[in-house]
């Protein structure tokens, strides 16, 4: 194409702005829902795998199956485990749906009985103050360290080390004095699913046994060695530990590797259908461009006929009208795609996450696009292609 011809085609469209303001509008607004579920998909998907690997993506729990809950975990059990092949270290572990009440505030939390392996095989970081410590086991100490989150939803900051907090337990509430403040590497997404994850307690797990009355645990923590940290040493560990229990399928291993891959996996199915919804709006933005074109063709009969008649070819015209076509719908994705990346940076920023630019949907939406645009303005090009230069110039 010359620069005449891309003269007329960028004066032709400036002939019938409004019209081309609302073609282009019509295309953008597909292409910028396609690239943003596109972009909140890899973005996630790279917020669970960071996530994953800060929480210990070689943690695993060994816990009763749903069909049996009656076998105990004892302490023997956690030496036992801490032994097996592929296992660096075991934690016992107790757990229960709490509530904190703080300056008479109520946060609804998950309590975790811990020592002080914690900080290892369950990835916790103390911000201010301290962990639990095997001293704090020991005496039974009525000690406890919180999330960052708790603090300020309550004091509205992140120190309170030496504070009262009470927890829900057993059905009555339990005065514990806060220790230290921590994160996890699971506070990226509890402040992402903000309500869904609940905020977490640690206390010392003698002192949960002592206000639950259990002698045994909930569960035992494995820190797994990382170079073999895989689906198949889980289910040899799976096999093992029925086998030192002597009970076959009572007890089964989460992998964190393996959640991460569920995870990923729902998220990306969700991502793809919630595209293919919205690149429906691209075939209809196409249709859109076909009707601009050819009511364009009706306006400009007497500019193609004038044009035949002087020794434009019906290539010529039909090619100018297709590359009209194409031109309107890719300024379309074009604005639709710096507006979709503008507002997930924007995200990104509001909710602290790094952003990631979907350069791959961005770049698909651009081609599917600009081919819609090529196919829906076949017709109208063929039309004014068409034409005979006599009646042209009679309309």
């Amino acid at each position: 194409m010359n620069y005449g011809n891309f003269s007329g085609i960028i004066k032709s469209i400036k002939r019938g702005r409004g019209r081309s303001w609302l073609t282009l509008c019509s295309v953008a607004v597909g292409v910028f829902a396609v690239v943003v579920i596109s972009g909140i998909g890899s973005i996630g998907s790279e917020r669970i795998s960071s996530t994953m690997m800060t929480m210990g993506i070689n943690s695993a729990m060994v816990q009763a199956s749903d069909e049996d809950s009656t076998v105990a975990l004892t302490r023997e059990d956690v030496a036992a485990f801490g032994r097996l092949q592929g296992v660096n270290k075991a934690m016992p572990l107790m757990a229960a749906m709490s509530r904190s009440v703080i300056l008479e505030n109520c946060v609804n939390c998950y309590a975790w009985g811990v020592d002080e392996d914690a900080r290892e095989i369950i990835s916790i970081e103390a911000v201010y103050g301290r962990l639990i410590d095997n001293h704090d086991v020991e005496n039974r100490s009525c000690v406890c360290v919180i999330d960052e989150d708790i603090a300020r939803q309550t004091y509205g900051r992140g120190n309170i080390v030496g504070k009262k907090i009470k927890l829900l337990l057993n059905g009555s509430y339990y005065e514990f004095e806060v220790v230290g403040v921590a994160k996890s590497g699971i506070t990226g997404l509890q402040s992402m699913m903000a309500g869904i994850i609940p905020d977490f307690a640690y206390i010392p797990y003698s002192t949960m046994q002592d206000i639950t009355g259990k002698s045994s645990f909930d569960k035992i923590a494995l820190l797994l060695d990382s170079k073999s940290a895989d689906e198949n040493l889980t289910e040899t560990l799976t096999e093992q530990v029925n086998g030192i229990k002597k009970c076959e399928g009572s007890l089964v291993i989460n992998n964190f590797q393996s959640q991460k891959g569920q995870l990923t996996d729902i998220l990306s199915v969700v991502t793809t259908v919630l595209s293919l919804i919205a690149g429906i709006s691209l075939i209809v933005s196409g249709i859109t461009v076909m009707t601009t074109m050819l009511v364009s063709v009706g306006e400009r009969k007497r500019e193609i006929g004038i044009k035949k008649s002087i020794g434009a070819k019906s290539g010529d015209i039909m090619w100018e009208f297709l590359s009209e076509s194409v031109l309107l719908t890719a300024l379309g994705s074009c604005l639709g795609i710096i507006l979709a990346l503008l507002c997930c940076f924007i995200g990104c920023a509001a909710l602290s996450v790094p952003f990631t630019a979907p350069v791959g949907a961005a770049a698909l939406s651009f081609a599917f696009s600009v081919f819609m645009g090529a196919v829906f303005g076949v017709y109208p090009a063929g039309k004014a292609a068409g034409m005979k230069p006599i009646d042209a110039l009679r309309s």
